[in-house]
């Protein structure tokens, strides 16, 4: 009997039948600056309108966040997550999202389950104006076991030279405002699972705090924040996606030298799912700001005399924090 790469673990025909069905979501993301077709082995984009343009690209995944939504079999929301994580993180820039690519690594290829990823992806593609330009999926059953899969984003946008945002012109005096979270976004999901574990019976459970259960909170999308913030633009002196490392670890990435961001914690509400884990995990507080945003999305950094201003036309924004001198060392204090 001859062998086949079936056998072998790999499925061409299910690859192919997927990829075909995926091509016309993919499509329907495209601007007028794609010139290649689906299925080329290079994608290619034409960009104009720029006197001096800078390229800014962004790569990352989902994370853990996968076994959770392998757990309750829900596909429709982690496409949606990384789309919006990679264009928060190059929009702090002030960069235009142009153009996205998708890396599927998976052990076995589930078609249904592969064409409901692709929908989230071109769906927030959609939303902010991107065209999901190309992808890639892996069948490689000797990485991935089971169910177990990985889902990777690469982002390229583009911006003015003149218009880049770095916060280098942040100085003490400014202001720190915040916008919410929907959520744990991305980032946590290996302590949260050490804590609750992550089996159906578990994240089905109805936390009356939450309004709904483990899971469904857990699974709430990372939230972008581009179509609310461009208008802004040219008042917003720098911005910090709050990620991995909470406000601790992301903030000062945009910080001058020198300058301290000093937040106060009582100006916010921090959203029951985040008070839940520091309960059951018996986590302390700094703790909590060092691994989850804590309800804060995204900071903004602006001058006192744009701070009305902002607050009135954005009214989910909240002031947070200001910029102060102390020390040598770009910092954050949490009080």
């Amino acid at each position: 009997m001859k062998r086949t790469y079936a056998q072998a673990g790999v499925d061409i025909d299910a690859k192919a039948g997927a990829i075909k069905e995926i091509g016309q979501l993919v499509k329907a993301t495209y601007r007028k600056e794609v010139l290649s077709e689906v299925g080329l082995f290079g994608s290619m984009f034409e960009f104009t309108g720029y006197n001096e343009p800078v390229l800014i690209s962004s790569i990352d995944g989902v994370g853990t966040k996968l076994k959770l939504a392998t757990a309750l079999d829900r596909y429709e929301t982690v496409g949606i997550d990384i789309v919006n994580h990679c264009v928060n993180d190059i929009f702090t820039c002030g960069a235009e999202p142009l153009y996205f690519l998708d890396y599927i690594g998976t052990g076995k290829v589930f078609p249904d389950k592969l064409v409901i990823i692709a929908q989230g992806l071109a769906n927030a593609c959609k939303e902010v104006g991107c065209a999901l330009i190309g992808g890639e999926i892996a069948e490689m059953p000797s990485i991935y076991s089971g169910m177990d899969y990985d889902l990777v984003g690469v982002i390229t946008g583009v911006v003015e030279k003149s218009k880049i945002i770095n916060g280098s012109t942040i100085q003490p005096g400014d202001i720190i405002l915040g916008l919410p979270s929907s959520g744990l976004h991305t980032n946590g999901y290996s302590l949260v699972r050490n804590i609750f574990g992550e089996t159906k019976e578990v994240l089905n459970v109805n936390y009356p705090e939450l309004g709904q259960t483990l899971g469904e909170a857990l699974l709430e999308p990372h939230r972008c924040y581009y179509n609310l913030l461009k208008p802004y633009l040219p008042f917003i002196k720098g911005m910090a996606h709050i990620t991995g490392g909470g406000l601790l670890d992301n903030v000062p990435r945009i910080l001058p030298e020198g300058t301290t961001a000093q937040f106060d914690s009582s100006t916010w509400t921090v959203p029951p799912i985040f008070k839940l884990i520091q309960d059951k995990g018996n986590i302390n507080l700094m703790e909590m700001y060092h691994v989850f945003n804590m309800g804060i999305g995204m900071t903004v950094v602006c001058s006192p005399e744009d701070t009305d201003e902002l607050c009135k036309t954005i009214p989910e924004a909240v002031l947070i924090g200001q910029i102060i001198r102390q020390g040598s060392e770009k910092r954050v204090i949490i009080t």
